[in-house]
């Protein structure tokens, strides 16, 4: 019974500390975004990847007579996503 009431103690402290953190600064969520995209980009490599293996095994134990497996689209380059539109700072008005 201690461990169960220490848990939910121990889950309801974690979310009030998580639930007070303050939000990123653009620097971090750029950072942020740019691991996010690389990650997507990393899986769609993988998929290739994947497939072209897939499509290997497939050739070695096909038939005679039977279509070739499909073919496989590359991923694009990397590119890196564009920062959102940074607005600088506006100049004072000359008076």
């Amino acid at each position: 019974m201690k461990k169960i009431i220490a848990f939910t103690f121990c889950a309801f402290a974690s979310a009030a500390a998580f639930a007070t953190l303050p939000p990123l600064s653009p620097e971090a969520q750029e950072a942020a975004n740019l691991a996010k995209a690389k990650a997507a980009y990393g899986d769609k490599v993988g998929a290739y990847q994947l497939c072209q293996a897939q499509n290997r095994v497939a050739d070695r134990f096909r038939a005679s007579g039977t279509p070739a497996p499909g073919a496989c689209t590359a991923p694009p380059p990397f590119v890196a996503p564009v920062a959102a539109a940074a607005v600088p700072a506006a100049a004072p008005a000359a008076k």
